[in-house]
C-alpha cells in the first residue's frame, strides 16, 4: 500500500510540475503566440514556488506517511528557494522560520491576524491527494493540517481540502464523472466562498467557452483561493483522461498559469489515464536533489 501510494504522489507531482512550469512560461510576453497556437515554448522549462512547496509535501508524506506540520513548516523554510516566486508576505515568513520563528505564530498573524486567503496552500497539494486516493475524506482532513502552516484564512484552507479531495477522486480505480467528481468535492469542503464556486463550476462543465467560465468564477488574477479553486477543478473535472486538453484548456485563460495549471496538473496526473506527455516531461527542469534523495 505505501509503494503504491508513493507512486501516485509521485505522478500527481510530475504532472503537477508540468503544469507549473510549462504555464509559468506563459508570463513571458514572447511566447503569447505560443500559447494562442497551443505550442510548445522553448525548453528548458523552470518551475516556481508551485513544485517546491508540493515536493516538500511528498517528502513529508514519504517520511511520515502522514502531515507533519512541524516537519512541513521546517521543509518548506530549509528549501526557501527566493527566487521561485514566491509572494512578499511567505517569503518574508519562511525567512522568520528559518531563523528560528514559530510558524504558528507567523502564519497566524499575516495580513492583520486574518491569515492568508491565497491560493499557496491549495497550488502544493494534489499529490496529497494522490497518496489518499482510497480515502477522500482523510485526503481532505490531511489537506486541511497541512494548510495551517501557511495558509490559516478559512478560504485558503477550504481550497486545499477542495484540491486535495478532487486529486484523491481522480486517482480512484475507477475515476468519477466531472459531474460526480464536483458533487463530491462539495460535499468534502465546508462552507465557504471555495464551496460556492464550486456548485458554479458543476453548473457549467456543458459550457464549452473556458473563457467564459473563467470570467464567471476567476482563474487567479486575484491569486486567491476562492478566484483559483473553482476554475482549476472545473478544467480538471473535464479532462480527466488527457493531461493536453486539460492544460491548454486552463492556460489560454490567463490569470494566475502557473498555478492554475499545476493543481490540474497534479490532479489530473493522479489519474492512471492522466500522465502528462513524454515530451513535455523531459523539457521540464528536473526535480530537485533533495526530494529524490528523500524518495530513495
Amino acid at each position: 500500500m505505501t509503494a503504491d501510494r508513493s507512486a501516485r504522489a509521485l505522478s500527481s507531482l510530475r504532472g503537477l510540475t508540468v503544469g507549473d512550469a510549462l504555464g509559468s512560461q506563459f508570463f513571458v510576453p514572447a511566447n503569447y503566440p505560443s500559447l494562442k497556437r497551443r505550442e510548445l515554448p522553448p525548453a528548458p522549462w523552470q518551475w516556481t514556488d508551485d513544485t517546491e512547496m508540493a515536493c516538500s509535501v511528498v517528502a513529508v508524506l514519504f517520511e511520515y506517511g502522514r502531515v507533519d506540520q512541524d516537519a512541513l513548516a521546517r521543509s518548506f523554510a530549509v528549501h526557501h528557494d527566493f527566487d521561485r516566486g514566491y509572494g512578499p508576505a511567505v517569503n518574508r515568513m519562511l525567512r522568520l522560520i528559518r531563523e528560528g520563528g514559530d510558524w504558528r505564530e507567523l502564519a497566524a498573524g499575516l495580513f492583520q491576524g486574518q491569515g492568508s486567503w491565497g491560493n499557496g496552500a491549495a497550488m502544493r497539494i494534489a499529490p496529497l491527494g494522490a497518496w489518499y486516493a482510497d480515502d477522500p475524506e482523510q485526503a481532505t482532513h490531511q489537506a486541511e493540517i497541512s494548510a495551517y502552516t501557511t495558509h490559516q484564512h478559512r478560504e485558503a484552507v477550504a481550497g486545499a481540502m477542495a484540491v486535495a479531495a478532487a486529486a484523491s477522486l481522480a486517482a480512484a480505480p475507477e475515476p468519477p464523472s466531472p459531474a460526480d467528481l464536483l458533487d463530491s468535492v462539495v460535499e468534502l469542503v465546508p462552507r465557504s466562498a471555495v464551496q460556492a464556486g464550486l456548485r458554479r463550476a458543476r453548473d457549467m462543465l456543458d459550457y464549452g467557452d473556458a473563457s467564459t467560465v473563467a470570467a464567471v468564477l476567476g482563474c487567479g488574477r486575484r491569486t486567491s483561493a476562492h478566484d483559483t479553486v473553482p476554475f482549476a477543478l472545473w478544467s480538471a473535472a473535464r479532462s480527466l483522461d488527457s493531461f493536453e486538453t486539460a492544460f491548454w484548456t486552463t492556460a489560454q485563460v490567463g490569470g494566475d498559469v502557473d498555478t492554475t495549471c499545476a493543481i490540474v496538473g497534479g490532479v489530473v496526473a493522479a489519474g492512471e489515464r492522466g500522465a502528462p506527455p513524454i515530451e513535455w516531461l523531459e523539457r521540464t527542469e528536473p526535480l530537485p536533489d533533495w526530494l529524490r534523495t528523500v524518495e530513495n
